[in-house]
């Protein structure tokens, strides 16, 4: 059981204030009763390569292990959704053609998950409105504390306008069902969320039973793979990511947040059938 939405009032007044209609053509032309799903990036916290280059020594050539921060935009007939704002969404939302956000969906408050928060200022301004967040509340009051600026009376005008909300139980927004997802970054509960029939967790070493459950029947899902060795103690390894999809028994897997030392091309020819890596600006439809 969950709620209709969250439980925030003036969230819900944001959303009931929201245009129904589909997107705008432009943006929809492809999505009949489905979604579409676009990797704005697949990259670790550091991204790929790391500045400096000190991480993969010599470039493999190949476009798809360059690697931008990990969020994810999808789109359906009535919903444009952000799944993180890291410190390149600037570019990601230019590569891509993103050019409306309905919902911004915050995983945890690590830079390379909200590093972008002040580029949503050209959407607050276009879509003349707040854009609704949903996320932990870790993240609120992380956010809150470390952006205080956008938050304070009498704030400077032209900021960023966002309304952060902490829903944990499933919620309807418009033409989508969306779970948050509980799972363990380390010692840090963070959020991953279905969407429908889309499973997006990403920053985790530990995903719970119960969450399981709560991904049973989906489509597709998106996990994090940081790397091949050795363990680390918030991420999953491409093995233990491997193994977590095959228990979910998910028949399309896409593994995100890889560190340099993966190569696209190498490692998708040892990936079990109906597995295999993402890349950046790639898009799939459920």
């Amino acid at each position: 059981m969950g709620s209709t939405l969250p439980e925030s009032h003036q969230f819900k007044e944001i959303l009931e204030k929201s245009p129904k209609k589909p997107l705008p053509a432009s943006l929809n032309q492809e999505i009949v009763d489905g979604m579409k799903v676009t990797f704005l990036g697949t990259g670790t916290s550091m991204g790929v390569p790391v500045a400096g280059g000190f991480g993969r020594e010599v470039p493999t050539g190949d476009f798809r292990d360059d690697r931008m921060r990990s969020s994810i935009w999808v789109q359906t007939r009535q919903s444009s959704i952000l799944v993180d704002v890291g410190p390149e969404f600037r570019l990601q939302s230019i590569r891509a053609g993103l050019r409306r956000i309905d919902l911004l969906l915050i995983t945890h408050e690590h830079f390379d998950h909200i590093g972008g928060l002040d580029d949503l200022r050209p959407f607050n301004y276009m879509q003349k409105a707040s854009i609704p967040v949903v996320t932990t509340p870790s993240c609120k009051e992380s956010i809150e504390r470390r952006y205080d600026y956008i938050f304070e009376p009498g704030k400077t005008p032209g900021s960023v306008d966002i309304d952060i909300n902490t829903e944990s139980t499933p919620f309807n927004f418009r033409d989508c069902r969306i779970t948050p997802l509980p799972v363990m970054h380390g010692d840090l509960m963070v959020y991953g969320f279905r969407i429908n029939d889309l499973a997006y967790i990403n920053d985790t070493n530990f995903i719970p039973e119960s969450t399981l459950e709560l991904i049973k029947g989906c489509k597709v899902l998106i996990l994090d793979a940081l790397r091949w060795e050795p363990t680390h103690p918030t991420h999953f390894t491409v093995s233990e990511s491997v193994e977590i999809a095959r228990k979910t028994g998910i028949p399309e897997v896409y593994f995100i947040h890889m560190s340099s030392y993966v190569h696209h091309a190498e490692t998708n020819k040892r990936l079990p059938d109906g597995m295999k890596l993402a890349f950046d600006q790639q898009v799939i439809y459920l």
